[in-house]
């Protein structure tokens, strides 16, 4: 059989080329040796306040976003988490199996709490309950993870560990997946810091539905330093990220691309990273705007991929609820 692996992206805005570069891209290859199961996690969501129409609407366009970036809804399980109620059923169980110790010591708790201290509400304190819950409710066997998200993983497989200790075995503890394709891809104004949806200046990074025009506009305007000879140097932040970007977007060793650009100035790879970058983000938005033409069918795939999850998650909450005693319906 297969090994199982499940993803989640919350519906928060539209994801960048570092996205892309670092983890989306690679989404499409593992149904090639993996049972997938990708989900929109609108529940996450609602940790931090929403407006609701809107987040109705990101909820649809991430979805339509994962079909075009290569996520097949025939081979893999595709669907939103709020449409599988066993989401928020087994949420509760985990709960009350961990410890408000583990919980405090998540980062993106604290991380959170201070980006929204108006709204410091109980789901942003046991979310990664939740995630376990999204993880734990499929036996899934891996799980990709980014430097952000270990935590949580750790503890999904201690909270995992511990119920089977409790009630017998129930639980695949899971294993993190460490994807083939990567790369960090750095803010195109701030090459320092990495580049981010939430960032204010549209300039610093790029969004996957980006026009080819704007695309090229961005990286004219990326900031690189006062040398104008082609190298890599981590000195050398700025054009460093143009460098890496363009081998990750060319499959090309870094030395072949620097002897490539060997005496030219700094505006002729701009212009070879955008083109690069076009080529690999151009499709993806025509394929988009093709399925988000079309939100019935949208819709109705969704709906299949949420039956396709039942299937999985409806057996594993019963015997969850049979070995904690709970009577049964």
């Amino acid at each position: 059989m297969q090994k199982r692996i499940l993803s989640g992206i919350q519906p928060s805005g539209m994801p960048t080329l570092g996205n892309y570069v670092g983890a989306l891209r690679n989404w499409a290859l593992l149904q090639e040796e993996f049972d997938c199961f990708y989900c929109v996690v609108d529940q996450h969501a609602i940790t931090v306040r929403q407006e609701p129409g809107e987040l109705r609407s990101r909820s649809l366009q991430m979805a339509a976003l994962l079909i075009a970036l290569g996520i097949d809804p025939v081979r893999s399980t595709l669907f939103i988490q709020s449409h599988v109620a066993e989401h928020a059923q087994l949420n509760w169980v985990l709960c009350c199996n961990t410890y408000m110790g583990e919980l405090s010591r998540m980062t993106q708790f604290k991380e959170k709490s201070a980006a929204h201290e108006e709204n410091i509400n109980a789901g942003l304190f046991t979310y990664p309950a939740l995630m376990a819950a999204d993880i734990l409710l499929y036996q899934s066997h891996l799980v990709p993870v980014g430097a952000d998200q270990k935590q949580h993983l750790e503890l999904t497989r201690d909270v995992a560990i511990r119920f089977n200790n409790a009630y017998g075995d129930t639980f695949v503890v899971p294993e993190p997946h460490i994807p083939r394709l990567g790369g960090r891809v750095m803010d195109l104004q701030d090459p320092t810091k990495k580049m981010s949806k939430s960032e204010t200046n549209p300039n610093a990074y790029i969004a996957l539905l980006d026009k080819p025009d704007d695309i090229v506009k961005k990286f004219k305007r990326a900031v690189t330093d006062s040398e104008n000879n082609i190298a890599y140097d981590l000195d050398r932040p700025g054009l460093s990220n143009l460098l890496s970007i363009y081998c990750s977007l060319t499959d090309q060793p870094m030395e072949t691309a620097v002897a490539a650009f060997a005496g030219m100035g700094y505006g002729k790879l701009k212009q070879a990273v955008a083109e690069a970058t076009v080529a690999a983000l151009d499709p993806i938005r025509q394929r988009y705007d093709e399925i988000m033409a079309d939100q019935g069918e949208l819709l109705a795939l969704l709906r299949r991929g949420a039956a396709k999850a039942r299937e999985v998650a409806a057996p594993t909450l019963t015997d969850v609820y049979k070995k904690i005693g709970f009577v049964e319906a």
